[in-house]
């Protein structure tokens, strides 16, 4: 997949919903990525509460449930090492059903290192991997041109300040809560993920045939047979892969336009 270059100019502007103008320096695009992961943190927050909640009930610290958030950020990876913690289940088990959740982060990092300028110094693209999820990737690939990681940086710590504390303050007051209330929280995880698909749908008829076809897509692979067996990170990489391959090849990027752009 190839994105589209970025001419750098003192000043650049997006045509996206966020439009606004881009100063060249990596503080400003920083600071940017800051206000921009306000609402990811937000919506992390009201998730790993209930993530808290969980790993408290199975007789997980607020320290603990912590530490744990600070070492995986991903919601299903999380609830599913719970789920395997309290059943009993064996290290290697544990750490060998996180990889197979999480593999989609692994393709997404790989299709994020695309967006980098050559110029980009090699060891962003073994940082920007590192708070990885599906909210920061779809901000951070929606950027005209060039990615400069500054952006998706200062994303990553808004949201995982959002995360992490979510956790901690869920282990240890969350039970406080009404039982509705705290399964209330999660719902905003998917407002959140919709408020990013949503607009570049909206500007694009193709991108929201995509959109529609991976809806249709991931429902009918949770109840086809054989198909629904597999487990969902390894679903989700088939998905990309097939619709992501269709698309490229129905409507390839121009590179000369692109560069032109």
């Amino acid at each position: 997949m190839r994105f589209p270059s970025l001419k750098h100019t003192p000043e650049q502007k997006t045509d996206s919903p966020r439009s606004t103008v881009f100063p060249r320096s990596n503080s400003a695009w920083f600071r940017h990525g800051l206000r921009d992961g306000i609402p990811i943190g937000l919506g992390y927050f009201a998730v790993s509460f209930t993530l808290g909640i969980a790993a408290r009930e199975i007789g997980m610290s607020a320290v603990q449930a912590f530490l744990m958030s600070l070492g995986l950020h991903a919601s299903a990876g999380e609830f599913a090492a719970i789920m395997l913690i309290a059943a009993g289940a064996g290290v290697i088990e544990l750490i060998t059903t996180s990889l197979v959740i999480n593999l989609r982060y692994f393709l997404m990092s790989c299709a994020l290192s695309q967006k980098l300028s050559p110029k980009t110094p090699f060891y962003h693209r073994f940082l920007l991997p590192l708070c990885m999820t599906d909210e920061i990737f779809g901000l951070s690939v929606s950027v005209n041109g060039f990615l400069n990681p500054c952006y998706t940086y200062g994303i990553m710590i808004v949201a995982a300040l959002g995360w992490e504390s979510g956790t901690f303050l869920g282990a240890l007051i969350g039970n406080i809560l009404p039982a509705a209330i705290s399964n209330a929280m999660s719902v905003s995880l998917y407002g959140m993920f919709l408020a990013i698909i949503i607009p570049p749908a909206r500007r694009d008829r193709f991108i929201a045939l995509l959109v529609a076809v991976s809806m249709a897509a991931s429902l009918l692979c949770t109840v086809a047979p054989v198909v629904r067996d597999i487990s969902s990170g390894f679903r989700v990489i088939l998905l990309t892969l097939v619709i992501a391959g269709a698309a490229a090849f129905l409507r390839p990027v121009q590179e000369d336009a692109a560069a032109a752009a």
